[in-house]
């Protein structure tokens, strides 16, 4: 008797976790590929991106939401409504909790969240075991299986995976696809984020400006690209892609930190974004970058409209 072939699955699939839980990390090395920014700050996620993982028998769409926390600012609530509509409406909501910290009430929090959303199947995922012994990580296996059993929460599969040695990865992409409905592929072969360009590179912009940042800056950071397109006049095997983005910060004394003594971080921030640009968009990129001031736009519902939250 032949056999049958397995029927192709594909589906969403939503990171969720407290600030710095490892998850943007663990979508680029599924997807094989950086769509997300990742910093050891907490809330660098700001919008939700899909990442596509493509494979002959499944399509696995990952969407990285920001970190669920208690806000503190409008910005920070609009982030939390952002992760609970996103989560209502994927195949499968795996929680990271990194291996290396004990389960804390930020967890408890964010599993408690996901208990109201009572149709999706839950998995939890112990990101950095590459940073625990295999007796701590054992012991949070046990904390996680309490955790799921005092909130309600039925695992349908609890993994422990390393992002940055790729430990397990792959084993994780297996279980994920496992739990997807059959259905056809979602996007095109080749695609591998939904994301339009326009918000890739203005995350990346934002990723160079946080290395080397302290205290409350980061969270004062935004970019929006103005204007991007291909240079006209240069022959088709000689691209240039012009791109054209403003840095906002909040106050005065920010924009000096960002600029840099005779702007040479400002000058730093844009050749490390130019180079990952021209690294995700394949094409050699002319950056110009201007630093602004939107005073206080955490907290202003006109200022966040206009950066795009």
């Amino acid at each position: 008797m032949t056999e049958q072939p397995s029927k192709h699955r594909s589906g969403f699939v939503s990171f969720v976790g407290r600030p710095n839980a490892g998850k943007s990390t663990l979508t680029n090395a599924l997807v094989g590929s950086k769509v997300v920014i990742t910093s050891d700050k907490p809330q660098t996620t700001r919008t939700v991106v899909r990442g596509i993982v493509h494979r002959d028998d499944a399509q696995l769409i990952l969407v990285d939401t920001p970190g669920l926390h208690r806000p503190r600012t409008l910005l920070g609530e609009r982030l939390n409504d952002l992760v609970k509509t996103t989560l209502a409406e994927v195949d499968v909501v795996a929680v990271c909790l990194p291996a290396n910290e004990k389960v804390g009430p930020g967890d408890r929090f964010i599993v408690n969240e996901m208990a109201k959303i009572k149709r999706t199947t839950k998995v939890a995922v112990v990101t950095k075991t590459d940073l625990a012994s295999a007796d701590r990580i054992a012991e949070h296996l046990l904390d996680i299986a309490r955790l799921g059993s005092e909130t309600g929460t039925e695992w349908a599969e609890i993994v422990p995976v390393s992002a940055r040695s790729g430990d397990q990865v792959g084993l994780l992409a297996d279980l994920l696809v496992g739990l997807l409905p059959e259905g056809p592929q979602l996007y095109p072969d080749g695609e591998l984020s939904d994301a339009p360009e326009e918000i890739l590179a203005a995350e990346l912009i934002r990723e160079a400006a946080l290395e080397g940042l302290r205290d409350e800056l980061p969270h004062s950071v935004a970019v929006v690209v103005e204007e991007m397109g291909l240079r006209e006049g240069r022959p088709d095997d000689k691209p240039l892609l012009d791109v054209h983005a403003n840095l906002y910060v909040e106050r005065d004394s920010q924009k000096g930190i960002i600029i840099g003594p005779k702007g040479a971080r400002l000058r730093d921030i844009g050749t490390r974004a130019r180079t990952q640009i021209e690294a995700l968009l394949g094409t050699p990129v002319y950056l110009d970058l201007h630093v602004k001031i939107a005073k206080d736009w955490q907290r202003d519902p006109r200022q966040l409209r206009k950066l795009g939250f």
